[in-house]
């Protein structure tokens, strides 16, 4: 499989999205079987992982990480793992997307790293992310922070999720970036504008939520419910009854296109993002081996540029729903 650069890195062209599988839709997966599913991921030329010190649950806050650690201890040199610093949620919140709480301060990213390099059983991060931009510290200061780390050789590579471009040239200018994750699929667009400084400092782009959060894998109806208590879907927008009435012409146009190449709306939505930039990497999760085929398969179907142009301009012209565009940042007084 021909893989793809974020900067120097060399990940596979579809990464694994690892969040799911612990935290926010729905009850927690079975270990044993999500253990089996990563390791298919592997052998199905999956190499890039990605996971966060909070993908969890109440009971097991940091259960992502460790389900990582233990499945990918015997690829560990086959793989690239990536996970995310500076977020905890405030979960005085009623059930639903909790609002989140940032922290960059370097005394709480080396607590993060030591602990996330103990829970994932290695001894390097191969790309670790700022999860969210905290205000109260400058991005120098961030940068300065992962430099030291990379000198330790305790990270390889460092990058920033949910980036703004003033933010990420100053981190930059102090410590290359390798790459931002940020939301970004057929209805969640307002990143694109960034796309010309990533060209100009040589910097990837990982699309979290590329399928805006499952919407467009077609599976789902006005019918489908979900937990309120454990699955943040029942608080998506997108997912509401009225939107698929409204999202009517995107699945339509989605349909039309995987009829066309023979492929799966999952694969079209995945393909698109793949066939408009080379350093564009999206990140679907699932918990299903058919899902995991489905998506990587998507590096295999080609758009040219004159489809992906004729594709974007009827995105910017169809009626959608609105989309989850990401929790709340809340900032209490910092001790």
């Amino acid at each position: 499989m021909t893989q793809r650069k974020l900067r120097d890195l060399a990940v596979s062209p579809v990464g694994l999205g690892c969040m799911g599988m612990s935290h926010a839709y729905g009850a927690p997966a079975d270990k044993k079987a999500m253990t089996t599913l990563l390791a298919d991921a592997v052998d199905m030329g999956y190499t890039l992982f990605d996971t966060a010190e909070i993908y969890g649950t109440d009971r097991n806050p940091h259960d992502n990480e460790e389900l990582l650690g233990e499945a990918l201890k015997p690829y560990r040199d086959k793989v690239v793992i990536t996970t995310k610093f500076g977020l905890t949620f405030d979960k005085s919140h009623e059930p639903g997307p909790y609002p989140l709480i940032p922290d960059s301060r370097p005394a709480n990213i080396r607590k993060a790293v030591e602990g996330s390099l103990r829970r994932l059983c290695t001894d390097r991060i191969d790309l670790y992310l700022q999860h969210r931009i905290d205000p109260d510290v400058e991005p120098e200061l961030v940068a300065e922070t992962m430099a030291r780390l990379i000198r330790e050789g305790k990270i390889l590579h460092w990058g920033i999720s949910e980036t703004s471009e003033e933010y990420l040239r100053r981190a930059h200018a102090v410590c290359p970036v390798t790459a931002i994750q940020n939301r970004y699929s057929m209805m969640a667009r307002w990143h694109e504008d960034i796309f010309a400084t990533l060209e100009e400092l040589n910097i990837g782009f990982i699309a979290f939520s590329p399928l805006a959060n499952g919407l467009l894998s077609d599976f789902y109806t006005a019918d489908t419910k979900f937990n309120p208590q454990n699955d943040y879907r029942a608080a998506m927008p997108q997912f509401s009854r009225e939107s698929f009435e409204e999202n009517e012409m995107l699945f339509d146009l989605i349909r039309g296109l995987a009829e066309e190449k023979h492929a799966t709306p999952s694969q079209i939505s995945l393909a698109w993002m793949l066939c408009k930039k080379p350093y564009i990497v999206p990140i679907p999760g699932t918990r299903h081996l058919c899902r995991l085929k489905e998506n990587i398969g998507a590096a295999d179907i080609n758009l040219s540029a004159e489809e992906v142009e004729a594709i974007d301009s009827r995105l910017d012209s169809i009626p959608m729903s609105e989309v989850f565009g990401g929790s709340k940042i809340v900032q209490p007084q910092k001790a």
